[in-house]
């Protein structure tokens, strides 16, 4: 269960670094005869006319990926609730060993299912994290380049 946390955090990483690097490696041409310096001059005002129209900055845009659930104990803790409750209700009824039985069985079926659910939320909530970042790079993209355009640049 460990390893598909850190292999949805992997995922994201990764999409966060290929849409950060999308942005280097797109390729500048200057249409119009542009010195090298010109070029960086051009391409650093673009930069940041397209970080205030979106409101976004590449280089702020690390993947943060939101915390891990909490560690709930899963199957072991519900077990060990489930027995504490069963022995209570089996004591109640003249047999607290196979109340804490039955308690410790029930417990660890609905712990094991809670830490699963958490685990999927988890993964939703970086999956759609990553989404919205990659969003966000294309659109700073299209404003880049929009800009670069109208500099006399061709990106490609």
């Amino acid at each position: 269960m460990r390893t598909n946390r850190i292999a949805a955090l992997t995922f994201a990483l990764g999409l966060v670094l290929i849409s950060t690097t999308a942005q280097a490696q797109s390729f500048v041409f200057p249409e119009k005869g542009q010195s090298a310096e010109q070029q960086q001059q051009d391409e650093g005002a673009c930069y940041q006319w397209a970080k205030q129209q979106t409101g976004i900055d590449p280089t702020q845009q690390m993947a943060a990926a939101p915390p891990p659930p909490p560690q709930q104990g899963g199957a072991l803790r519900g077990a060990a609730g489930g027995a504490a409750l069963g022995a209570v209700g089996g004591a109640i009824g003249g047999n607290a060993g196979k109340g804490a039985a039955v308690g410790a069985g029930v417990g660890a079926v609905v712990g094991a299912h809670r830490r699963r659910q958490g685990e999927m939320q988890y993964q939703q909530q970086v999956q759609q994290q990553s989404g919205q970042q990659q969003q966000s790079q294309q659109t700073f993209n299209r404003a880049y380049s929009t800009c670069l355009g109208g500099k006399g640049y061709k990106v490609g």
